[in-house]
């Protein structure tokens, strides 16, 4: 595939899942280099700021004090390239051709563009006039844009996938880059990443890991607990570490889960739902009736034998995050939430 190709797909200015998330970001005025910046992260928040998409650079830009000139944000060089959407969604589907390559629906509108463009001009241009070169996350979208294609007798077209070696300091999967002009530089020695804060479009820049800067940090309000620990070890846990086990009684809520559990290693995640025996009945461990639900199907209907086994509800780590019935002593991770949300 050349270099510039001749059509770009953009997307229409809708919102994904993960642009509906806002994290709380802080930023911190001492000038710390950038595994400083790290440390200090985690052990007051939660870790060095990630940036998902426009939404959450749009939020850094206003907490930010312009007196300064940069700051450090998560991003650093690691040794792996990987496989990443320019929009920040996870990759979880490709649709390869022979030889290239190592490596629910969604209403969405895109638009043919007609210009011969770098793939990077093709993003600014996203950027500017629409959200982004388009992620293609499943199947269906995938025919989408091969039906708009082949309506404009179109063969070849840039979408939003990259890959480099960057990658989170939390280990989140967002692809989400911005950087400026002839960045990042091909130097070994320049590892991390600060956000320039002069510049119009908060745009980023590799520098030294040992240079000095200010720095944000973000906030979550659940986090991902990688301890495998039956249902009534992890409400434990939580409880003494945090606030409590996730209540997910939104779909608010459901769309902040989905954001935290692509990072579990197994296949499910405790929540705070649980199968009261006395009433028959699934209720959130401060006792709310369950009004709100995600249930897979097969799970959360009928009667359960309590005679036999306790069971509490999971989310499923993969496909929809749809939730799950299962004994109270699988062992799994599990989310605490950080404060109360509503």
């Amino acid at each position: 595939m050349t270099q510039t190709l001749y059509f770009s797909v953009l997307l229409i200015a809708l919102c994904s899942l993960s642009e509906c998330i806002q994290r709380r970001y802080h930023h911190i005025k001492m000038t710390k280099t950038w595994d400083e910046a790290q440390r200090y992260c985690r052990e007051n928040y939660t870790d060095l700021a990630t940036v998902n998409n426009m939404n959450d650079l749009n939020q850094l830009k206003k907490i930010i004090d312009y007196s300064l000139y940069g700051v450090w944000i998560g991003l650093h060089r690691s040794s792996v390239h990987k496989w990443k959407w320019s929009m920040g969604d996870p990759v979880k589907y490709t649709n390869w051709s022979n030889g290239d390559s190592n490596g629910p629906e969604i209403s969405k509108g895109f638009i043919i563009n007609r210009s011969s463009v770098s793939w990077r001009a093709a993003q600014i241009f996203c950027r500017d006039h629409y959200t982004d070169l388009t992620s293609v996350r499943n199947q269906i979208e995938n025919q989408q844009i091969q039906k708009i294609m082949n309506d404009k007798n179109i063969s070849e077209a840039w979408i939003g996938l990259f890959s480099d070696s960057f990658e989170w300091s939390d280990k989140s999967e967002s692809g989400f880059r911005n950087w400026s002009t002839s960045e990042p530089s091909n130097d070994a020695s320049q590892d991390c990443i600060e956000a320039r804060v002069p510049e119009l479009y908060m745009l980023w820049h590799d520098l030294s890991c040992s240079d000095s800067q200010t720095f944000v940090c973000h906030e979550d309000n659940l986090i991902l607990i990688q301890m495998n620990l039956s249902w009534s070890e992890a409400l434990r846990y939580c409880r003494e570490n945090h606030v409590d086990l996730v209540s997910v009684d939104s779909e608010k809520i459901q769309f902040m889960v989905t954001d935290v559990i692509h990072r579990s290693s197994t296949d499910a995640v405790w929540m705070g739902l649980h199968y009261y025996c006395q009433m028959n009945l699934w209720i959130w461990i401060r006792g709310e009736a369950v009004c709100y639900q995600n249930w897979a199907p097969g799970n959360g209907a009928g009667l359960m034998d309590c005679n036999t086994e306790h069971r509490a509800g999971a989310v499923q780590s993969g496909g929809d995050h749809r939730w799950i019935s299962l004994p109270r002593s699988h062992k799994l991770n599990f989310i605490c939430s950080r404060k109360d949300i509503k």
